[in-house]
């Protein structure tokens, strides 16, 4: 993490890592792109901004500025490229992580291959998992929309926060006892709630978290690529049920989408029918 955070590397260690995913020498007729590194380098993240993404963290809320400050010495500061993997689902669960910067989306594989998206990040979020956890692999993906930066821990080093930090030791209880009562809930709603309940419920989400206002008509605007695909899998629906979902909404002017945005138009009718039974 920089000079004052685990996980960094020597400049010269890191040339050679740049050396090593170099691509090959271009032919002088041709203009030479350079490949993306897809791991994760090392970052020097600014002291300030991750003790603020920190305190942001559900699990830390409330700590002192000395706990938070021991609990980010623990913590590897580092930061992936547009398009990089942070984790791949079915690699081990040895790691979780902290958005301190930028936007990751978090895709699940279905039967045919593909993925959808279950949810989209931002900074202050935590997201992985560890085998502690009852989660011996990642379910999902992890990946950066935009350049992103991320603080992440290894297992030995939580658990060394859960015995100096008692009180956090009883969120990642409280946490993990609500993750199981979620998906009890979750699978009752998918057996009751109609789709246009959930394809709703998920949208004033997205525009809670994710949202801009947009001049003009005073609606929120997500600007994102957000596939009907996308939405099936976060709703446990269909691309077909949500397309006609999605069409309902727009010719009744709830909501305006193109290719890359959604726009949510008129709220108190998108909660009404989300609040629907």
């Amino acid at each position: 993490m920089g000079s004052d955070g685990a996980g960094t590397t020597t400049h010269a260690a890191r040339g050679r890592e740049r050396e090593t995913a170099a691509a090959p020498a271009a032919r002088p007729a041709r203009r030479h792109v350079p490949l993306r590194s897809t791991c994760a380098q090392p970052h020097a993240c600014p002291r300030p901004v991750r003790m603020q993404v920190l305190g942001q963290v559900r699990y830390f809320a409330g700590l002192s500025e000395a706990e938070l400050a021991d609990i980010d010495r623990r913590m590897a500061s580092l930061s992936w490229g547009e398009g990089d993997p942070l984790y791949r689902a079915g690699e081990p669960a040895d790691h979780l992580y902290v958005l301190a910067a930028g936007r990751v989306k978090v895709s699940r594989p279905t039967a045919d291959g593909t993925a959808v998206i279950t949810d989209l990040l931002t900074p202050g979020d935590l997201f992985g998992t560890l085998t502690s956890l009852g989660e011996p692999v990642y379910p999902e993906t992890a990946e950066a929309l935009t350049v992103s930066c991320a603080l992440r821990i290894d297992p030995d080093a939580f658990r060394a926060v859960l015995t100096e930090h008692p009180q956090v030791a009883l969120r990642v209880l409280d946490d993990v006892t609500a993750r199981l009562a979620q998906a009890r809930s979750a699978v009752g709603d998918r057996a009751t709630g109609s789709v246009a309940q959930r394809v709703a419920t998920t949208l004033l989400r997205l525009a809670d978290k994710l949202g801009q206002e947009r001049a003009g008509d005073g609606g929120t605007l997500l600007q994102l690529p957000l596939s009907r695909a996308d939405l099936a899998g976060m709703t446990a629906s269909t691309p077909e049920s949500v397309s006609r979902v999605m069409s309902r909404l727009r010719k009744d002017g709830v909501i305006d989408s193109g290719r890359r945005w959604t726009a949510i138009l008129d709220r108190e009718r998108l909660e009404r029918v989300a609040a629907e039974r």
